[in-house]
């Protein structure tokens, strides 16, 4: 009696509903991976006096700290000699999920001002090639 049941149950479930998403593959062991975030000018960037542009970028730089200090971003900078003048910085993340990379990179308030973009991916590099002593610092409260 229970096997009519468990197959009519199978064929009353919805057929169109959602598989849920694929958790990312883990990286080779010889590899660790970064949550990479270039940020970039948008096409049409908002517009702002000098002394609110001002303002959004102390914010923006106040905002990096803390998530330095919360041992969140490892390390942070400006670009220059680009090819494209739109990318503006990047920084680099160990929060384990794009997912969480994304939302610290919207609550940039240059992101929520419309004057930076972020474009989010994950970068591996070798174990123990990389190292971030001034995170650390800002981490221990150095």
């Amino acid at each position: 009696m229970l096997l009519p049941l468990v197959l009519a149950a199978a064929l009353l479930a919805p057929q169109d509903a959602p598989s849920p998403a694929p958790k990312p593959a883990a990286p080779p062991p010889n590899l660790e991976a970064y949550q990479l975030v270039i940020l970039q000018r948008p096409e049409h960037p908002r517009e702002y006096p000098q002394d609110k542009l001002e303002e959004i970028q102390k914010a923006h730089l106040a905002h990096l700290r803390e998530l330095a200090t919360a041992g969140k971003l490892l390390v942070a900078g400006p670009l220059d000699d680009q090819p494209d003048p739109r990318m503006r910085g990047i920084e680099i993340f160990r929060v384990g999920s794009l997912e969480e990379a994304k939302r610290l990179a919207a609550d940039d308030p240059a992101v929520k001002a419309g004057r930076l973009e972020p474009v989010v991916m994950t970068w591996l590099t070798e174990k123990g090639a990389l190292a971030f002593p001034m995170a650390e610092k800002l981490r221990k409260g150095e």
